[in-house]
């Protein structure tokens, strides 16, 4: 299979001598690979991980500001989004977030809890890549960064000079050619993420892997995303650009309370990322503007008010918001001079606000890919493919999508580790 670099420019196959043997070669250095290797290595693998990038686990330096959001203490199979939403149940019961906080007391790290039982790590995402790193080499993993991989080859028998320690997948072999050397291994762990955010390297390789073994997909989106609407729709609500309230968001069954983060072209926000994940194309938000009021009642107890309603609402509203929403949906009078119809017509309005997106902002600013590798094809064990001996796929690349707030961590440890105890 031949893949491309980093710049984008097709890599030649080099000769496929001087072979390295190893028990396991892992493709991707992110969250899922790591915690892959240093299991594997601890059980007396022989371990190469390969990573195209010249830097190590960049989505975690990233993630949380540079905290990393590492696990949620809440986690479990449902806040994870697959067309199969019991694949995750045991790979997440054999490694929780309790396993990973053991992990940071270990190396002497400290962490804090945030909302909803989100996990930060005071020393900083640097110190969870250099504790990960340090694993990896107590358990004797070979790390090899800016290495492309040029083509994968697939044999069905051990060749002369086959790694023969604990070969548990039917003698099968892969063939793993490089930029950096050539590798033969009895397991392939394709770690490789998903599309989101280019900038830091995130390609379709482990897909096209997938692909090259006949392994089906499932529909590919952004996730955890920010939404867009028609710039002509959206021209009142620009203005109010770095304006969030408290809201909830409604899309089909699935419901968040958080906050909601007006842009310039659309909405952003926790609720609007949670949401994203399971919006799809045409259809409706339906934002509650005012979840710990009943303005029924609240319109009711004030019909005398003399206020003007845009002034009225700022008792619970940002003030700019307050104004440009009496003038998408109401004549701006004082509270008085409404009918009781009007007011309870307003109410339903604040507590149902609804509007449909047009798109989001993709890949670029989403922070995963929901769809992948389809985990019917897997085993929710061990992540081995069922037709294909010795192959793994973990972490994003595969159909299990997490919610915002540390989920999707404890999936790349939780399926890591699950593919560590089987290579």
């Amino acid at each position: 299979m031949e893949t491309t670099g980093r710049a984008g420019v097709k890599a030649a196959s080099p000769p496929a001598s001087n072979l390295t043997s190893v028990d396991v070669a892992i493709i991707g250095a992110g969250a899922s690979g790591l915690m892959c290797a240093i299991e594997a290595g601890k059980r007396g693998r022989s371990v190469v991980l390969l990573d195209h990038s010249h830097k190590l686990a960049e989505k975690i330096r990233i993630s949380g500001g540079g905290r990393c959001n590492f696990t949620n203490l809440n986690t479990k199979a449902d806040c994870y989004l697959s067309q199969n939403p019991h694949f995750c149940r045991s790979a997440l019961a054999r490694f929780t977030p309790q396993h990973f906080i053991a992990l940071l007391q270990k190396h002497g790290l400290n962490y804090s809890e945030k909302t909803l039982g989100q996990l930060f790590c005071d020393d900083g995402s640097e110190a969870i890549i250099k504790m990960l790193k340090e694993e990896c080499d107590a358990a004797g993993v070979k790390l090899l960064l800016s290495c492309d991989i040029t083509e994968i080859q697939h044999s069905p028998h051990p060749q002369a000079g086959a790694p023969k320690v604990g070969n548990p997948l039917g003698g099968r072999e892969y063939q793993i050619n490089t930029t950096r050397g050539n590798f033969r291994a009895t397991s392939l762990v394709i770690a490789t993420g998903g599309l989101s955010i280019p900038k830091i390297g995130a390609t379709p390789f482990g897909y096209k892997v997938a692909e090259q073994f006949g392994i089906p997909m499932t529909k590919l989106h952004a996730g955890l995303v920010p939404l867009t609407f028609h710039p002509e729709e959206w021209a009142a609500y620009a203005e109010l650009a770095g304006i969030s309230v408290e809201a909830v968001v409604s899309c089909g069954k699935q419901t968040f309370r958080e906050s909601v983060l007006f842009t310039h072209r659309g909405l952003s926000g926790p609720a609007i990322l949670q949401i994203s994940s399971y919006w799809e194309q045409g259809q409706a938000l339906h934002i509650d503007l005012l979840p710990e009021h009943d303005m029924r009642q609240v319109f009711s107890e004030q019909r005398s008010s003399r206020m003007m309603l845009d002034n009225f609402l700022t008792q619970y509203l940002p003030k700019r918001f307050a104004e440009v929403w009496c003038q998408q949906f109401a004549e701006n009078k004082p509270l008085n001079q409404y009918s009781e119809k009007a007011l309870i017509a307003l109410a339903n309005q604040l507590h149902n606000w609804h509007i449909v997106p047009t798109g989001t902002l993709g890949y670029s600013k989403a922070e995963v890919t929901c769809g992948g590798v389809d985990t019917q094809a897997l085993s929710s064990k061990t992540m081995q493919a069922n037709n294909v001996p010795g192959l793994f796929f973990i972490g994003e690349v595969v159909d299990v999508t997490g919610q915002l707030g540390g989920y999707n961590f404890q999936w790349a440890w939780a399926s890591g580790f699950a593919a560590g105890q089987a290579v």
